[in-house]
């Protein structure tokens, strides 16, 4: 009899205690058949942890890519467009990433053809927990750009200088290339926006026995081509 009300209370006991420790509770006195730390509670706590988490991303969204630039800048920059509506690069996300490109080839007859080539490109990114906030990863591609320039097969006279008052950062990356027997002065501009990456690349080359281009004029038209892409880019997250 005694034994029974003994058992009767480690069992009354038993059925107090959470679930999580029930497996201590096992032995017919009310004794632990094993190690009293509570079954599962490791793979509980892991999964209880906290998921990392990451600043949002400042910019939910990117401006039309062929709406960048103003008229007045496409006529000083490429003085016989061929398209002013300009030619759209095609994107799966048009939030995340876009492009778009003119050209204009001014015919000056017996003084030869002056070609310009423009493009500008934006990629945005999002915060994720596992791949780091959104200007972070900005911050890389931005990073990548600019070394990609630096790279460019064939490029000469290389050189990298930065930018001031467009988005966070920008750097100017210049260079001469040859293209099918015509020297061409290329810039490419690359800026970072809090979670967007802007690249603006203009070129141009004297053909037919016409000039070549100022390398310093292109380079200046670039940088503030560039600043007016960020700037569509900040006004497209206002709307």
């Amino acid at each position: 009899m005694h034994r029974s009300a003994k058992r009767l209370a480690g069992l009354l006991t038993c059925a107090a205690v959470p679930v999580l420790l029930v497996a201590g509770c096992s032995g017919s006195d009310g004794k632990s058949s094993g190690d009293s730390t509570p079954s599962g509670s490791s793979s509980a706590t892991a999964a209880g942890s906290p998921s990392p988490t990451v600043a949002a991303a400042k910019f939910k969204k990117l401006p039309n890519p062929c709406e960048a630039f103003s008229k007045g800048t496409l006529d000083k920059l490429l003085p016989k467009v061929k398209d002013a509506a300009g030619s759209q690069g095609k994107s799966t996300d048009t939030n995340a990433r876009g492009a778009c490109s003119w050209s204009s080839s001014d015919d000056q007859g017996v003084d030869g053809t002056q070609f310009r080539w423009l493009d500008v490109a934006f990629q945005r990114y999002d915060s994720d927990p596992t791949l780091g906030s959104g200007e972070k990863r900005a911050t890389d591609f931005y990073t990548q750009q600019i070394n990609d320039a630096k790279g460019t097969k064939g490029a000469k006279k290389v050189a990298a200088v930065p930018t001031a008052g467009t988005g966070d950062a920008a750097t100017a990356i210049t260079y001469d290339i040859a293209k099918e027997d015509n020297d061409f002065k290329n810039t490419t501009i690359v800026a970072r926006t809090a979670n967007i990456v802007v690249t603006v690349n203009y070129n141009g080359a004297g053909m037919a026995g016409a000039d070549t281009p100022n390398a310093n004029d292109l380079l200046k038209a670039a940088q503030a081509a560039a600043k007016e892409a960020v700037t569509a880019a900040t006004k497209a997250n206002k709307a």
